[in-house]
């Protein structure tokens, strides 16, 4: 048996690994694996080309990506500013902000898995677009992307699709994660991320696929069972300063880093994918490291990590899975999708 903790430098928290609790004797809820294979087109989805909305809007009749204002924003630029002021410590503000819907695909039956690497770099120059111009408005301070995919983890809609939270905050996440970068830097003169991927390196056994100028990681540091960072070998503070061969290499690593998700247990692979973007609140986050990190729910094909008292009540992940283990599965792995082997 092992206890360990491991410290996750980018959010300032402690990490509490005890991989032997991965098989202990389980007799709660198990998630239904889904066998059938979606259609191409499904005339009642709201992100099928052509369709019409929830809102009434039409689709364009789209043949790559497409992206939309989203009709039930969690935040948008017509916040009402007057709002009831709370008493005492409480404060209140407007929700300002856009949020937005990217279809990757007019094919309702693909997910980014299954795409083409010329496929995934138009997605990634869309994202490089959209983090640009939403992030050149003043009233912007964040651009968040990112992607919920599968029914583990509550996704509304099976299309292929991202969504865009562009806010007049910055998310908690990255806010943290811009603090200790710009600390890093100020104390060492190093990169805090370069620092990582040094680590990383070194060690070898974390390490899932890389090329010339992108790398795909389990960190030492993670929090589920198949967490996987995906990034740029050199710092950039967004996705929009990769340059085109850097662009070309990193749509090939995430696409063979998501073709081995499929591969594990041969389905759709469930997870959350968070873009980490430099604020774009006009500060000084010298020492930001771009990077996406997959957030998968599954430990076993049927088995979620639930969030429970450790997580939500103490505040610090508690992983039943050894990061070096779940790595050597992932790395052992095709890189061929199972459904075109």
């Amino acid at each position: 048996m092992t206890w360990e903790e491991r410290w996750h430098p980018l959010r300032e928290e402690w990490i509490i690994i005890a991989a032997h609790r991965q098989h202990r004797p389980w007799s709660g809820e198990i998630i239904e694996r889904a066998e059938a294979s979606p259609p191409a087109y499904l005339p009642d989805c709201y992100l099928c080309p052509g369709n019409e909305r929830v809102s009434g809007r039409r689709n364009d009749a789209y043949s790559s990506t497409f992206v939309f204002d989203n009709d039930h924003p969690c935040v948008g630029p017509d916040a009402p500013l007057e709002l009831n002021k709370p008493t005492g410590i409480y404060r209140s503000r407007p929700a300002t902000g856009i949020a937005r819907v990217v279809c990757y695909s007019p094919n309702h039956s693909l997910t980014l898995a299954e795409l083409e690497p010329c496929e995934i770099e138009i997605l990634l120059r869309v994202w490089q677009e959209q983090y640009t111009e939403l992030g050149s408005r003043p009233e912007i301070n964040h651009v968040l992307i990112f992607e919920n995919k599968g029914e583990a983890v509550g996704v509304s809609n099976p299309h292929p699709h991202c969504q865009i939270y562009a806010t007049n905050f910055v998310f908690k996440t990255i806010e943290t994660e811009a603090r200790v970068s710009r600390q890093h830097l100020a104390e060492t003169g190093r990169i805090l991320f370069q620092d990582i991927l040094e680590a990383e390196r070194a060690d070898g056994r974390r390490i899932i696929v890389e090329n010339e100028t992108a790398i795909a990681l389990m960190p030492y540091f993670a929090r589920y069972a198949y967490e996987v960072y995906v990034a740029p070998k050199a710092t950039h503070a967004s996705l929009a300063a990769c340059s085109e061969p850097e662009l070309k290499d990193f749509a090939r690593v995430l696409k063979e880093t998501l073709v081995r998700f499929d591969n594990l247990w041969r389905m759709p692979f469930p997870y959350v994918m968070v873009l980490h973007q430099a604020p774009t609140d006009e500060g000084a986050h010298r020492g930001f490291h771009f990077h996406v990190e997959f957030h998968p729910p599954l430990r076993r094909p049927n088995l979620l990590k639930y969030l429970a008292g450790p997580e939500i009540g103490g505040g610090n992940f508690l992983s039943d899975t050894a990061p070096e283990e779940k790595a050597a599965e992932l790395r052992a792995i095709s890189h061929i999708h199972y459904k075109h082997a």
